[in-house]
């Protein structure tokens, strides 16, 4: 058995019971499996061995109080996965579904990704498996308070920089930042995603879903197609699916379905953004009222948003929601191309059908990059005491994205991959990390 697959066992051995954490290491292994097995050097500084292990797992309660004057009690998680190229950065998941094979998938990926933007910016990744809907303001502060009361210990500007993510928005980013503060009395740059008026950065909102449409119009400009007059499909309705409908419909593309955790709508004439914001980001209301908006639009309860005919889809929700049955009816109706938006939303025999259907496929590492693009665009910023324009971030962002896409272009053709961005993805993120690694001896 070669040196990669040998790990991959190990990994699939020591990690029994993290689904999610295997998928993301056969993933990546699997792709790198040729370019890695060519190179001896690679398995004498024991690199597989070491990228696969996170050099710190942090797992701790959480305990607040809610309104009732009840005290509850979470898990939190930080797993800093790898700080060869930098401080570790990555967001916080507030959700139920968090657990530490998922904070490890999410942290995994987070360090290829990272090394893809360029920017000397590690892996990881944190979170709790709190529920913010449904909680009051004071008490989602008084949970984020208590997750600093020990993540402070562990996070620094040169140490590790959290950010948001799925639960955790700009509200959120703002209580931890406070309690950070508090507990250190120093003010910097310790979190991104954090709000204008105190050292945020313009356009980090939007950057996750602009980043994925500039990738993906690239991607397409490349391949001789363009995202002007075309279909799309955009599932979820958080900030990376609002943006990057935004983008795409900028560029000239016409949305017509989104979704949320209870189902999704269908608007044959295309997405009113201006609706989907009013809903979402003003009143925080479930998606199905966007009939109240438009009335000839369509809601179904449920999944089924992928077997609506389109030619581009934009996966944007969560994790594994793009499954093979899904890829079949994407390839019966025609989709060419599929750009995941969201942190692996597309299961590994998804992935392998839709490029052997020659769907043009960009992978969640490099299309969904642009959040933390801006992020490290923000540590910048934060660290020069200066701030850019909305215009200026939003360039910079474009030409990140840019690069990004031709960078994994090149190494997946330069491994005789050509087309195979996720080949490409893995090899361009690997590249940067293993070589730190080497020169850094055995850490």
């Amino acid at each position: 058995m070669s040196y990669t697959m040998n790990v991959l066992e190990e990994v699939k051995q020591k990690n029994q019971g993290e689904p999610e954490f295997i998928q993301a290491a056969t993933e990546i292994l699997t792709t790198l499996q040729a370019y890695v097995d060519a190179r001896p050097e690679y398995e004498e500084a024991g690199i597989l061995e070491r990228i696969v292990e996170p050099e710190r797992s942090i797992i701790f309660r959480v305990p607040w109080v809610d309104d009732s004057g009840k005290i509850r009690t979470n898990r939190g998680y930080r797993v800093q996965f790898n700080s060869a190229i930098g401080p570790y950065k990555g967001g916080i998941r507030f959700h139920p579904s968090v657990s530490l094979s998922i904070m490890k998938f999410l942290g995994f990926e987070q360090v290829f990704k990272n090394s893809l933007t360029g920017l000397a910016m590690g892996g990881g990744k944190g979170g709790s498996d709190f529920d913010p809907k449904g909680k009051s303001d004071r008490e989602i502060m008084a949970f984020c308070q208590s997750y600093m009361n020990e993540l402070y210990r562990h996070i620094g500007a040169n140490i590790d920089v959290p950010a948001g993510d799925i639960g955790v928005a700009g509200r959120e980013v703002g209580f931890m930042y406070g309690q950070y503060k508090r507990l250190t009395s120093s003010f910097e740059g310790v979190f991104t995603g954090k709000g204008i008026v105190y050292g945020g950065s313009y356009a980090r909102t939007e950057a996750t879903g602009f980043g994925l449409a500039y990738l993906a119009d690239e991607m397409l400009r490349q391949n001789g197609k363009s995202i002007e007059g075309k279909t799309v499909l955009v599932s979820g309705a958080g900030n990376v699916a609002i943006y990057a409908v935004q983008k795409v419909q900028q560029l000239g593309g016409k949305v017509v379905a989104m979704s949320d955790s209870n189902g999704f709508i269908y608007d044959s004439e295309g997405i009113d953004l201006d609706a989907i914001k009013d809903i979402k980001e003003v009143r925080r209301a479930r998606i199905y009222e966007y009939l109240n908006y438009r009335p000839n639009a369509v809601y179904t309860e449920g999944r089924g948003i992928w077997g609506i005919p389109c030619d581009i889809a934009m996966p944007c929700a969560t994790q594994n929601e793009l499954l093979e049955p899904d890829a079949e009816l994407l390839i019966k109706n025609g989709c060419f191309a599929v750009c995941e938006g969201a942190n692996m939303p597309t299961t590994l025999e998804a992935t392998e059908l839709l490029q052997k259907n020659n769907i043009l496929f960009a992978p969640g590492k490099a299309a969904n990059a642009g959040g933390v693009s801006t992020s490290g665009l923000e540590m910048s910023q934060n660290s020069m005491r200066t701030s850019w324009t909305f215009d200026e971030v939003d360039q910079k962002l474009k030409g990140i994205m840019v690069t990004i896409f031709n960078n994994i272009a090149a190494a997946a053709k330069d491994a005789g991959a050509e087309g195979n961005y996720v080949v490409g993805a893995n090899i361009a993120g690997f590249k940067k990390v293993a070589e730190a690694m080497m020169l850094q001896g055995a850490v």
